[in-house]
Formats: structure tokens, C-alpha cells, sequence
């Protein structure tokens, strides 16, 4: 009797994800595994770039750190790789100096994530990512919600607290005097 023998798939690394990246595939890497992502719309890319225009304007000259958008990726697992890829991120001058060049996908959890909702993405599914982060060690997640114009704020203490635009998002303790009124981030 022959016996049949099972070949499991290849996982693929950060480096293939980088590879892959080069060759046209986006994706982010889960335990090895390539998760494909694609574009979602102008109103996604307008929130995710009035964030980073706020967060930059705060940042830049007060030489606090580096933001980036999704194409960064973040590398949070080894062997097997995991690459996620936030909206938005803020990582601080102190835990990743400006003069220190980053050619591939940082290594460090961010101090701040910027998950904004996908037209297809359910509340749960933005949410379950914003516990990712924090797992992970973000202090800070902000999660946008383009259809109510809210954002929830996921803190290191692991309170939750929606905001209106009528309610001001500030930087907490991640990036104190930073503030925007929650409305802005979702004007065109």
C-alpha cells in the first residue's frame, strides 16, 4: 500500500515579501503567509494623508520622530515571518534615532498606529486589528471610521474611547500637544 506524503506550502519571509513588493505584489505577510491587499478608494487615501499632513506638521520640526504610510510595514514576527502594514505610523526619535537609514521594513512596534476602515472592512475586523497593535506593544491606535466620521482611540492602559467629529483627537502621552479636531480628518 504507498503511502501519500503531504507537502506543506513554503512560507515566505519579509525578505520574499520585499522581493514580491519589487515585482508588483502587495501584501502583508501573516505567520508566513502572503495576504494580498489592494487599493480602497480615494476617501481612504484622502484620511490616511490628512493624518499624516497633521501628524508631519506636528512632528517634523519638533524633530520627534518618523511617520510613514502603509508601504512601510512593520515586521513583528520571525520564522515564521509576520509584516503588517498600518495606515499610518509614528515611531519616536528616541527609539529609532533620525540620523538611523531604514532600507527595509522596521523592526520596531510603532508608538503610534493609524488604522482607517476600508468600505469593505467591518467595525470588528478594524477593531481586531487595533488589538493587534496593541498585542504587539503600540501604546497608542487610532482607528477611523470614514461611514460615522468617528475614531476610536485604543490606549496602553486598554481603555477604548470614541470620538465624534465633534470631539478633539489629541497624541496622549505618545505625543502630548498634538491636537485635531476629529472633523478635519475626514474633510476632503
Amino acid at each position: 500500500m504507498a503511502t501519500q506524503t503531504q507537502i506543506k506550502p513554503k512560507l515566505l519571509t519579509a525578505e520574499d515579501l520585499l522581493r514580491l513588493y519589487s515585482e508588483g505584489v502587495r501584501g502583508e505577510l501573516i505567520r508566513g503567509e502572503l495576504c494580498k491587499t489592494m487599493s480602497v478608494g480615494v476617501e481612504h487615501g484622502e484620511i490616511a494623508s490628512n493624518f499624516i499632513g497633521e501628524l508631519r506638521s506636528f512632528v517634523r520640526p519638533r524633530r520627534l520622530g518618523r511617520i510613514a504610510g502603509s508601504d512601510a510595514g512593520v515586521l513583528l514576527e520571525r520564522d515564521p515571518d509576520t509584516v503588517r502594514e498600518p495606515d499610518v505610523l509614528f515611531i519616536s526619535a528616541e527609539r529609532l534615532p533620525l540620523d538611523v537609514r531604514v532600507t527595509g521594513y522596521s523592526e520596531l512596534v510603532p508608538d503610534l498606529v493609524v488604522e482607517v476602515a476600508s468600505p469593505s472592512d467591518s467595525r470588528r475586523s478594524v477593531h481586531d486589528k487595533a488589538r493587534m497593535w496593541r498585542s504587539y506593544g503600540a501604546p497608542l491606535v487610532w482607528a477611523a471610521y470614514p461611514d460615522t466620521r468617528s475614531v476610536d482611540v485604543h490606549r496602553a492602559d486598554g481603555s477604548i474611547v470614541t470620538l465624534s467629529e465633534d470631539d478633539t483627537l489629541d497624541g496622549g502621552e505618545v505625543l502630548p500637544g498634538f491636537s485635531i479636531p476629529v472633523r478635519d480628518i475626514f474633510e476632503p
